[in-house]
């Protein structure tokens, strides 16, 4: 059997919760539909317009509040739950709140929540049970449980990346002038479906060409690429709800010089990123070994954006690659490093790596190569 199918211990995972929450002076924490939730239980819900929320209090089976048509997913889970399903009439939905929160004994305790992703919706039936209970960010406990992965999420990871990286590869030799941006990313986007990533992707390809290419977020457009366009992709692959986060840099024939220089630059910022991380290295150290190759060849002002981010259930988690984030880097943390220098009206690079931290340095999981490659002729 390989890394990427051994079942993951689930309960192992919520007992280092509870000393997560002691650590972080919390009593319990309740999550909705989302990559803590899946994390925690290995249960999958989406975000609708019927809540879901797990609560979690030390000492006490995990309490499900879930619709009754999701009873299913909690058939055959390899650790016990209190589970309480509502039906179709909201009107019932507050008692059966208020019957999971008494099973999780939240009555007088300090709760954590996620409030970049706890919904108005399902906080509004957690306080309208009228008990005392004080909610709080818990956000940097769950960090501090994600960012570590195992071997299993790494193994996952890697795939994700093959599927990635083989997917683009696939893509180039179609790629010429006269295509749209959109025609690209959809092409792209059936080859990473194609290649075996998870049908939910982690985003959709940014595909930015020419004077678009200088916004690091651009869209996918009708702008039909032309010769001597800067092209950057910017895509990637989920498998078993691990993500990968690439980007690469081409050129639609000859590139004019300024832009060529750019690259070698931005490839020289990412190269330095990735010598200089390492365990117990800051994550803002990193950030700045990428920023001081930019800034000294004269085109700081042109990289406006932190050098990275986490990686794992979701593309952007901890740790955060940017300058004030004085957090030691620990083996088992995944990130990206994207350097990049974008030119208003012209265009922009960007270079994109998923690296992993390891006991003596850092592993590039991803490997295409990094100089500015010239395809379309």
């Amino acid at each position: 059997m390989s890394e990427s199918h051994v079942e993951t211990n689930y309960s192992s995972r919520q007992s280092r919760l509870e000393g997560a929450l002691k650590a972080a002076n919390l009593e319990a924490i309740a999550l909705n539909a989302g990559p803590s939730l899946t994390y925690l239980t290995g249960l999958h819900f989406h975000l609708s317009e019927r809540p879901v929320v797990g609560l979690f209090t030390p000492n006490l089976s995990p309490v499900i509040i879930f619709p009754e048509l999701e009873a299913g997913k909690l058939a055959n889970l390899s650790y016990p739950v209190q589970a309480f399903s509502y039906g179709e009439d909201p009107g019932k939905w507050q008692t059966i709140f208020l019957e999971g929160m008494q099973a999780a004994q939240f009555d007088g305790r300090r709760v954590g929540i996620e409030p970049r992703r706890m919904r108005v919706l399902e906080l509004d039936l957690l306080e309208g049970t009228g008990l005392i209970t004080e909610f709080t960010s818990g956000e940097e406990c769950l960090a501090e449980l994600r960012m570590i992965k195992d071997k299993n999420e790494l193994a996952n990871m890697h795939q994700a990346v093959e599927i990635a990286q083989g997917a683009l590869e696939s893509v180039l030799s179609w790629i010429k002038p006269g295509i749209t941006e959109g025609e690209l990313a959809a092409e792209l986007t059936v080859g990473l479906l194609r290649g075996g990533s998870d049908s939910q992707l982690p985003f959709t390809p940014i595909v930015a060409s020419g004077p678009n290419s200088a916004n690091p977020h651009a869209f996918p457009s009708d702008r039909r690429l032309e010769g001597g366009d800067l092209l950057i992709i910017d895509w990637g692959a989920s498998v078993g709800g691990y993500l990968s986060d690439l980007t690469r840099t081409f050129a639609i024939g000859e590139a004019e010089d300024e832009m060529k220089r750019v690259a070698e630059i931005v490839m020289e910022a990412n190269e330095a990123a990735r010598a200089i991380a390492g365990p117990g290295v800051a994550a803002e150290d990193i950030d700045r070994a990428a920023r001081q190759v930019i800034v000294e060849a004269g085109y700081g002002e042109f990289f406006f954006h932190r050098t990275g981010h986490g990686l794992g259930m979701e593309s952007h988690e901890e740790p955060y690659i940017r300058d004030g984030n004085s957090l030691p880097l620990t083996p088992g943390m995944t990130f990206t490093i994207e350097p990049g220098i974008y030119l208003p009206g012209r265009g922009g690079v960007r270079i994109e790596d998923d690296v992993v931290i390891t006991t003596d340095g850092l592993e590039s999981i991803s490997d295409l190569p990094r100089e500015l490659r010239i395809i379309g002729d």
